[in-house]
């Protein structure tokens, strides 16, 4: 019941916020927005696998780029499946991928797992940019429709729309598990696995689904992106930024719940989107690069691991 009754405000007050987009009709509002709910997504994502199990994950990008890939390849052999089926498929093969992953690399903790995950996404960069039916290194372009379906007008509002309500279902998701046994078994694995195990956990079956749904999650957030882009390549899809972006999100808002990425995507996202849109360069007479953006959230990660190890829904809680 509360799992529901959750659902229904979330998609209330998204419901609210899309009617009032479009009624102030300010385009860059939904580019932002989209880039906002993205990073919501892919943040929660890592945080099923890095907050509630423990096992820090730097192969972001690779399931973000599966599924961005498989909507490219769709897209080519298959243009005329919509969007949200296109998603969905992508979600799945990242799901997958992180299922063989976990297979493949649980047995490893600490630094080696988060070093066998990054080797993944070296791997299969390397693997997109030799692969000439999606672009190669020279990239591949995706034109989107004119007008959206359903909703009509400008389709980058159909996009806005399609990622508020997968951040729905990705954050009620959460909020399930976080309050499930499933949940208090990932919380085992992270306090102390060996004591886990040794009371009867099954430790390997439970980090599978944890990198199964953290993969998943992360190619939901990454199979709208050609669209929203309208050309891919792997140097902008294995970028940096996704990954910090995917690691610091949780950390600043709280890895402990599913409000952290909420938190730290509303803060850290919106500080970049304002920095990218804002006067401060012609107040300070100074040109920010986009590399800025990485610094900036690198700066905060460090200060609130520091500072606030719990994040902000720690330092609530511990006042409360």
């Amino acid at each position: 019941m509360r799992n529901a009754a959750f659902a229904l405000i979330l998609t209330a007050v998204a419901a609210v916020l899309f009617i009032a987009l479009r009624w102030v009709n300010y385009s860059y509002a939904f580019v932002a927005g989209y880039a906002v709910l993205q990073f919501l997504v892919l943040g929660t994502g890592w945080n099923i696998l890095g907050g509630y199990t423990g096992y820090v994950n730097f192969g972001v990008t690779a399931f973000f780029a599966i599924g961005a890939y498989t909507t490219v390849v769709l897209h080519k052999a298959a243009p005329f499946l919509p969007l949200p089926v296109m998603m969905l498929i992508g979600g799945t093969i990242a799901a997958l991928a992180g299922l063989g992953t976990g297979y493949l690399t649980l047995r490893l903790r600490g630094v080696f797992f988060s070093i066998a995950t990054l080797a993944l996404a070296v791997v299969l960069q390397t693997l997109i940019t030799n692969w000439d039916f999606v672009g190669g290194a020279r990239g591949a372009y995706v034109i989107p429709p004119r007008t959206a379906p359903l909703i009509g007008g400008d389709y980058k509002q159909y996009l806005f729309l399609i990622m508020l309500i997968t951040s729905i279902v990705v954050l009620v998701v959460a909020r399930a598990l976080e309050r499930s046994t499933l949940g208090y078994g990932f919380a085992a694995i992270r306090d102390d696995e060996a004591a886990a195990e040794a009371t009867g956990v099954p430790t390997l079956r439970l980090k599978l689904i944890a990198t199964s749904l953290s993969g998943g999650f992360m190619g939901l957030a990454g199979a709208p992106m050609p669209y929203f882009m309208g050309y891919l390549n792997s140097t902008s899809t294995f970028d940096l930024n996704y990954a910090v972006n995917a690691l610091a999100m949780p950390l600043i808002g709280g890895t402990s719940s599913w409000a952290g990425p909420v938190i730290g995507a509303a803060l850290v996202g919106g500080l970049q989107e304002w920095l990218r849109v804002s006067n401060l360069q012609e107040w300070l007479h100074i040109s920010i690069p986009s590399e800025a953006n990485v610094l900036i959230v690198g700066v905060l990660m460090v200060t609130f691991v520091i500072a606030a190890p719990q994040g902000i829904v720690g330092l609530f809680r511990k006042k409360r």
